[in-house]
């Protein structure tokens, strides 16, 4: 059992990681609709967006811890992007994704301290970097390891046609705002 356990943890704590914070993504999106989600549905979004992201920034931790643990990276390569020995730019994709990914929690943590002095477009800027972030750790995940079995691979292409949907939604929504709600 406990084999079966730290085999799930070296293959799947980055697969929970990766799918967490996919969803992480889809909810922050969500939570900006304001055509179908009224203002109380707003808020419980943000709600389940900020949950999402904390799991998934825990398991990101044990996915690094677990990778670190085992050798099959160093301490340095997980904290300095694109030093590992035997690949540095897929490891040091993922080493750099999770830096911005602390950067857009402890931003999002800290979404107050941009309110005032017009520095929200300061927050938003900062915020979005879950974008490329998050690209870097759907390629890290896919190309690091061990060949992805299926399933997982599978899941990814949910998580990119998830995402790139939602995505295509909300600018299409900006853009109307834009011409003043004309389709």
């Amino acid at each position: 059992m406990a084999e079966r356990t730290q085999e799930f943890l070296d293959f799947g704590a980055g697969v929970l990681a990766l799918v967490s914070l996919t969803s992480t993504v889809l909810w922050g999106l969500a939570a900006t609709d304001r055509r179908l989600l009224g203002s109380a549905h707003r808020l419980l979004a943000q709600g389940v967006h900020r949950g999402l992201a904390v799991a998934g920034l825990g398991f990101l931790a044990l996915h690094i811890w677990v990778k670190v643990a085992e050798d099959r990276t160093s301490p340095t390569a997980a904290t300095v992007p694109f030093t590992d020995n035997t690949q540095p730019f897929l490891i040091g994709l993922g080493t750099l994704a999770g830096y911005l990914f602390i950067a857009v929690a402890v931003t999002g943590a800290a979404r107050s301290a941009f309110t005032g002095g017009g520095r929200s477009g300061l927050w938003r800027t900062l915020h979005m970097a879950a974008y490329p972030a998050w690209g870097a750790a759907l390629v890290h995940g896919l190309h690091a390891g061990r060949p992805a079995a299926g399933w997982v691979t599978a899941a990814y292409a949910l998580c990119l046609s998830g995402v790139a949907l939602a995505l295509t939604l909300r600018l299409r929504t900006r853009r109307r705002e834009a011409r003043g709600g004309r389709p």
